[in-house]
């Protein structure tokens, strides 16, 4: 793969961030790469929803109280199916699929205390090397930012390959995606790709190519409970279809994954 890092930023709170991350860094699993996910929207703290068991030692403990801690410290593998976590060639997981790769996640879940202290510029800094660390471990690693805002949101845009924005295919994610635009660029970088993530009742959308929301990928609406993700881990209908697309669209790469062709009545419909 050309890039090997990747900011996923939020045009705005709720645009499907984190959940985009997951799935994109569970299709890369699947299709045998390993990919981490490193949580950089340490208010929200969402990537740690998607981790099962307890959390100990987090992201925010490696860029404050422990900067010397090796990164897997603060590594937990993501939930791929049922609640339960699986690796490669583990067999542990219940239900969960068996992937080739591995999809793991770096999650903030710490106290206001230490979330304060992990949002200065000098953490951001030390967020900077932890994000080149994980480069050198996995074959892609993917940021999760919020709106560019804070700096731990600037250390994963300026450090990433390439950034992508995540909007609602909304006119109001259209609007906020440009302002986004002038906030990335604020910041010395700039906004390499967008994903539009469709809500329900919007229609199926279609994968690659300029959209009619002039993303480079526009993900179909899907059931946004952290329960349901990552459905990229097995499904092959359009949602983890438009999934691959946007992995591919992001790291200049292919996947090697099959995905049922729609029949006449899913392409002739809207």
């Amino acid at each position: 793969m050309q890039a090997t890092t990747l900011a996923l930023v939020g045009a705005t709170g709720g645009a499907g961030t984190t959940r985009t991350a997951v799935e994109l860094a569970a299709l890369g699993a699947r299709d045998g790469r390993d990919v981490a996910v490193v949580d950089a929207a340490f208010t929200t703290q969402g990537l740690s929803e998607y981790v099962s068991g307890r959390i100990g030692t987090d992201l925010t403990t490696l860029v404050t109280d422990e900067t010397g801690a090796s990164l897997s410290a603060a590594t937990y593998p993501i939930a791929v199916g049922d609640g339960h976590t699986g690796s490669a060639g583990s067999g542990d997981g219940g239900d969960a699929p068996d992937l080739p790769g591995r999809a793991d996640a770096l999650p903030a879940r710490a106290p206001f205390e230490r979330v304060a202290r992990a949002k200065t510029a000098e953490a951001a800094r030390k967020l900077e090397r932890r994000i080149d660390e994980a480069a050198t471990s996995y074959d892609a690693v993917i940021v999760d930012a919020a709106p560019v805002g804070s700096n731990e949101a600037v250390a994963g845009v300026t450090t990433a390959d390439r950034t992508a924005a995540v909007f609602p295919a909304t006119t109001h994610g259209r609007d906020a995606l440009q302002r986004l635009r002038g906030r990335v660029a604020d910041v010395g970088a700039g906004l390499d790709r967008s994903i539009a993530v469709a809500r329900s009742g919007s229609g199926k959308g279609a994968a690659g190519g300029d959209t009619e929301d002039g993303a480079s990928v526009r993900l179909p609406s899907t059931d946004p409970a952290v329960a349901g993700a990552p459905t990229a881990v097995t499904g092959d209908g359009p949602y983890a279809s438009a999934v691959a697309a946007a992995f591919e669209d992001a790291f200049d790469t292919t996947v090697e994954v099959e995905f049922e062709e729609p029949g006449l009545v899913d392409r002739l419909t809207p």
